[in-house]
């Protein structure tokens, strides 16, 4: 079963950690009946050559990134918030 956890949490329960992510809260307050938010974010790192995974809630959405690319990625999310005016 997957866990997601901060490393010092599951380093002190025994967990093998896999590899190491940042977390980013996207700013936009999101619905789950919204369609294409999840397909939009995903392009647009994909583009910049940043992997993610979404995770997606009933009111916001968080990407985990892998932590040498997090710096990146959230240059890409606010650029992308700028532009949309968020």
């Amino acid at each position: 079963m997957p866990v997601i956890a901060p490393a010092a949490e599951s380093e002190g329960l025994g967990l093998e950690r896999s590899a190491a992510f940042r977390c980013i809260r996207l700013s936009v307050h999101s619905s789950l009946q919204a369609v294409g938010l999840t397909a939009t974010v995903s392009t647009r790192l994909a583009r910049h050559g940043i992997s993610a995974n979404l995770l997606t809630g009933a009111y916001h959405d968080r990407l985990l990134v892998p932590e040498g690319d997090a710096q990146r990625a959230l240059r890409v999310h606010e650029e992308r918030s700028s532009e949309a005016g968020e």
